[in-house]
């Protein structure tokens, strides 16, 4: 019987905490406390977080920030975008994309992804380009990287600039290349539930000197180094405990990711025995994935209609951490809240078909269930299993 119903669950022992820490973290807020000085412009702790930052990922530079959405709505100030501009963004994503987007006052233009690594589709992005077309946000959703290739090609043809979304994708690399090495501005999230985690903070990646300079200034209020009121901009500075928490974490994140990569595989064995689910894919180009949520897409033409929601329910009622999967961003309210230019939601529904797959019969498992032991991540695939062969089915596919 599942554990929803009152049966006894999968599991009683709890994953492993996230985030991890220990002394080291207390060492280093001591450390940056003892400064005297608790801002950038005099401690050392977020210059120092820069410059490792920037070398995990191969980049000339790193500028850290308040958080996620602040490094997505720097990046598209510095690419120039005005309002009533267009940028494309996978329809499947963290709402936080389009925000970004919206709170320039520009236009959030979705567009599909693959149908096999759930990441922007750069096949699509002919049909929704116009001459207002500004820029375009590749995510790397869940740690896999978008095709790099093809997008950047699509847009140097273009006259387009590149903005990566790498909230969920510390660490990760295309060809064997961070994603400082691209040629584009790379975002970055340290969120709570991120790989990489001070509670909140964000970060830039930067491709060239001038860049850099230009990002430093608008960051500090429009102020340049030489104190000139240079631009008008906002303050997205980080403090001085914030990059130190964020230096420890880093110094452990190798051999989390390492764990990590482990379980998966793992994960990823057990999974392919369970009948009716299919695995987020992988471009054999991403040479490294932080793995920051195993996603699964239900196949309802081989389940018959169970429904996603209890499936996540009953999987957490199991003692195992899952939940849906992100909401396509026209299924959410907020994204109708801001600018949209003259589309409907049906329009944008029956465009982006495989979001509409994955945000409706999509489940996801958090990073910390790789975390512990090979047991671990087997139970995940017992509790999958039963909750599947368990769960009531209607004998339709849910509607879109």
């Amino acid at each position: 019987m599942l554990a929803l119903n009152g049966g006894p669950k999968v599991r009683e022992r709890p994953y492993p905490r996230w985030p991890e820490y220990d002394e080291t973290e207390s060492l280093a807020l001591i450390r940056a406390l003892e400064q005297g000085d608790w801002s950038r412009h005099g401690g050392k702790e977020v210059q120092a977080f820069e410059r490792e930052f920037a070398e995990l990922h191969a980049a000339p530079a790193a500028l850290a920030v308040t958080n996620g959405s602040h490094a997505l709505e720097l990046a598209l100030e510095l690419a120039g975008v005005e309002p009533g501009e267009e940028v494309l963004v996978p329809a499947y994503t963290f709402v936080a994309t389009s925000t970004a987007v919206q709170r320039r006052g520009a236009v959030p233009v979705p567009v599909d992804v693959d149908p096999d690594t759930f990441c922007l589709d750069p096949a699509a992005l002919d049909a929704v380009a116009t001459d207002r077309t500004r820029a375009v946000i590749p995510v790397h959703i869940g740690g896999h990287v978008a095709d790099m290739d093809a997008i950047t090609a699509w847009a140097g043809r273009r006259g387009v600039r590149v903005i990566q979304d790498a909230a969920q994708a510390h660490g990760a690399t295309w060809r064997g290349q961070g994603l400082g090495a691209l040629g584009s501005v790379a975002t970055f999230s340290f969120q709570s539930s991120k790989v990489l985690t001070a509670g909140e903070g964000g970060a830039l990646l930067l491709p060239d000197d001038d860049t850099y300079e230009n990002a430093w200034t608008r960051h500090n209020c429009g102020r340049t180094r030489e104190l000139r009121l240079a631009t008008a901009s906002s303050n997205f500075r980080i403090s001085e405990f914030t990059a130190a928490v964020l230096r420890a974490q880093l110094a452990r994140f190798p051999a989390q990711n390492a764990r990590r990569a482990t379980r998966y595989t793992e994960l990823a064995a057990a999974l392919s025995t369970v009948p009716g689910i299919r695995l987020q894919g992988r471009d054999p180009r991403c040479t490294t994935t932080p793995h920051y949520m195993t996603t699964f897409v239900l196949d309802q033409d081989e389940l018959g209609g169970v429904d996603r929601d209890t499936v996540a329910l009953a999987l957490l009622m199991e003692g195992i951490p899952a939940f849906g999967s992100y909401p396509p961003l026209h299924r959410t309210d907020a994204f109708w809240t801001g600018p949209t230019g003259d589309v409907r939601r049906a329009e944008l529904a029956e465009r982006c078909p495989n979001a509409e797959r994955v945000g409706r019969d999509g489940v996801m498992i958090p990073h910390q269930a790789l975390l512990g032991t090979r047991r671990d991540v087997e139970d995940i695939a017992t509790a999958l299993t039963k909750v599947l062969t368990e769960l009531p089915r209607t004998g339709t596919t849910p509607a879109a």
